[in-house]
């Protein structure tokens, strides 16, 4: 396996980059994992890990809690490139 901590990620929007941001692990530039120790998952979570899916272009990640018991939430996106 090719696990990488901390790659660091360019999100952008329209074409602008709108944040320089780190995602935990990528493991074979196919999965994206974000860790979190918190008292639950929260929508900006979830929506943290799409925006690196998109940025990445990778279409599997999963957000893995270990905070008062343990939560994995599944997020799973097909990149489509514009055809222009």
């Amino acid at each position: 396996f090719d696990i990488r901590k901390q790659v660091p990620l360019k999100v952008k929007y329209k074409g602008e980059i709108v944040g320089d941001y780190l995602a935990d692990l990528v493991v074979n530039d196919q999965i994206i994992l974000e860790i979190k120790a918190i008292r639950r998952i929260n929508p900006i979570h979830e929506t943290q890990l799409v925006n690196y899916l998109t940025a990445t272009r990778i279409d599997l990640g999963l957000l893995i809690n270990f905070g008062t018991s343990v939560e994995i939430r599944r997020k799973y996106r097909e990149y489509s490139p514009k055809i222009m």
